[in-house]
């Protein structure tokens, strides 16, 4: 049988690009951390569902749950160094829950909003937020109607007031955060350029070299 479900979608920004530059085991470590970080953030009946790459799947009965676990995943990821950015979509609807699995189109409604996200903000659609049954607890900022890949009509969607990211800095090649430039490696070049590591400055000047000026 149906029933309504909060569901929090959260990715990390530039993964891609992390795993591309620093490899495999770099990104599975990272992955480790996150899924860490993020257990450690869940609130009453929030449950970390599922993880398939970068993506992890939240679930709870009550919105106001979830609103406190992504508050707490944006908190807590924004206070680590040598770490990225986190993205995600909110969502409340009809889901079906068979053998440990969950079967529904908000699932997938979830995912679009996460991906209309930009690093360092969750999303929510207006189902979510009339489901938050405490307005206090957020504010929520309209960012207005957006057509969502494979749904039909327009959402609504609102920005979730998040404690903002305090990185100093994002390092250009792997997305990574940087809180303290004094642990990082700095181009002696360019002012306000930092990078993580020896490893993505080389890379940083040696595509600098095939750059042609206007």
């Amino acid at each position: 049988m149906e029933k309504n479900v909060a569901i929090l979608v959260a990715d990390l920004s530039g993964y891609s690009a992390l795993t591309e530059t620093h490899g495999a085991l770099s990104a599975a470590n990272l992955i480790d951390k996150y899924i860490a970080i993020a257990e450690n953030c869940l609130a009453g009946d929030c449950r970390l569902h599922q993880q398939t790459g970068d993506e992890l799947l939240f679930v709870s009965d009550a919105a106001d749950q979830l609103l406190a676990t992504a508050r707490r995943l944006a908190a807590e990821t924004a206070s680590e160094e040598h770490f990225l950015q986190v993205h995600g979509g909110l969502h409340y609807g009809k889901l079906l829950k068979r053998g440990g699995n969950y079967f529904g189109t908000a699932i997938n409604v979830a995912a679009r909003i996460a991906s209309k996200a930009i690093a360092g903000t969750f999303y929510c659609s207006a189902e979510f937020v009339e489901a938050v049954t405490d307005k206090s607890a957020a504010a929520f900022q309209s960012k207005g109607n957006y057509l969502l890949k494979n749904i039909s009509a327009e959402k609504a969607l609102f920005e979730l007031n998040v404690d903002k990211i305090k990185a100093s800095y994002i390092d250009p090649v792997c997305r990574m955060v940087i809180l303290d430039p004094n642990n990082a490696f700095r181009d002696p070049g360019k002012e306000q350029l930092y990078f993580c590591s020896p490893q993505c400055l080389g890379v940083y000047q040696e595509n600098q070299q095939y750059i042609q000026p206007n």
